[in-house]
């Protein structure tokens, strides 16, 4: 099952997306006589397991007879999950992190194989598939992409261990991990961060897709690893030109991983958004620290106004958004160099 949300005459709504319509889910329900079911992704995540079985019965009905129910026009697409409790984001790819610290001289640090890590971002900066992604001056000092799955979580759960931390998850989306490579340098110089370079905005969608539906691409996580692993194809394309490939199969901390260090002696709740990290190739950093470390006359790629960055895994959708610069020439960088000078 995909799910959306999605704005209606100025309202947000939860709908199911089934061959390029979308049904609110609350009429569905009505129509197939089923009661009432929570109107907002929010509602729905805390409604729990009974739910999410209403839900996927609705589904089954639609396709079984799609001209029983009628499908929503609507404004336009939120994020799947607008308003998420909290947003999180992994480093779950050896391939990126290793590949990184190369391109830095430096040797693969030993501490990613003990343990999966994770940091906070900004969950109220969450935007969805075909929203302009709006940028400060300093944002464009060396703005990048940053290709990832996300898991949404379904249930409350503390202290889960990984061999359970799968039922937790009510979904799967691509999420695009904008990021400011100077402001996030800049302040990873203090050892703390990242923070400003990466809370202006993260993109997810286009719909959670619920586990059932990706079910036939799971295959064995990695040794010495638990929890599910999928073989989905990840792509990105910037102006039509594809800049990066990989797949969720290379992950090497899986989510259950990741769920079980986030769970570690505290709640996770539903609507918890958490990412996988960037997957080997996923962002012009890792491209062009590789790229300058082949090639000494390789030019530098970073996104730039007007630009379109569009994003695909195979079973979970397809998001695209377009890079705007905003009006203002207001700049922390400069107060910086005019305190030190001053």
């Amino acid at each position: 099952m995909k799910l959306v949300s999605y704005l209606r005459n100025n309202k947000e709504n939860l709908g199911i997306y089934l061959e390029d319509k979308i049904y609110q889910l609350q009429e569905a329900a009505r129509q197939a006589g089923m009661g009432v079911l929570p109107g907002t992704m929010n509602e729905f995540l805390h409604a729990g397991e009974e739910a999410m079985t209403k839900a996927k019965a609705i589904d089954l009905l639609i396709q079984e007879n799609p001209a029983r129910f009628i499908p929503e026009h609507i404004d336009h697409l939120l994020a799947p999950v607008p308003h998420p409790t909290s947003c999180r984001d992994g480093y779950a790819f050896r391939q990126h992190v290793e590949a990184a610290r190369r391109n830095r001289g430096v040797e693969m640090i030993a501490e990613f194989d003990e343990y999966p890590i994770f940091y906070f971002t900004n969950h109220n900066a969450i935007q969805g598939h075909e929203e302009d992604i709006v940028c400060m001056p300093d944002h464009f000092q060396k703005l990048d992409f940053e290709l990832e799955a996300a898991i949404v979580v379904g249930k409350r759960g503390r202290n889960i261990k990984a061999g359970e931390a799968d039922h937790y998850i009510a979904g799967y989306m691509i999420m695009n991990d904008m990021s400011a490579r100077v402001l996030q340098m800049e302040e990873m110089k203090l050892n703390l961060g990242p923070a400003k370079g990466k809370d202006f905005s993260t993109v997810i969608g286009p719909y959670l897709v619920t586990p059932d539906e990706i079910e036939p691409y799971r295959i064995p996580a990695k040794d010495g690893h638990e929890g599910h692993r999928y073989n989905l194809a990840m792509k990105c394309w910037v102006n039509g030109k594809l800049v990066s490939e990989g797949n969720m199969a290379d992950m090497d901390w899986s989510f259950a991983e990741i769920l079980e260090r986030c769970a570690y002696g505290t709640d996770i709740h539903p609507g918890d958004v958490i990412g996988s990290g960037t997957v080997g190739t996923g962002c012009f950093l890792e491209l062009n620290g590789t790229g300058k470390r082949l090639d000494k006359n390789y030019t530098e790629q970073w996104l730039q106004d007007g630009d379109i960055v569009e994003m695909e895994i195979e079973g979970l959708g397809r998001i695209r958004n377009r890079i705007v610069k905003d009006a203002s020439d207001f700049s922390l960088l400069k107060i910086k160099k005019i305190a030190k000078t001053a």
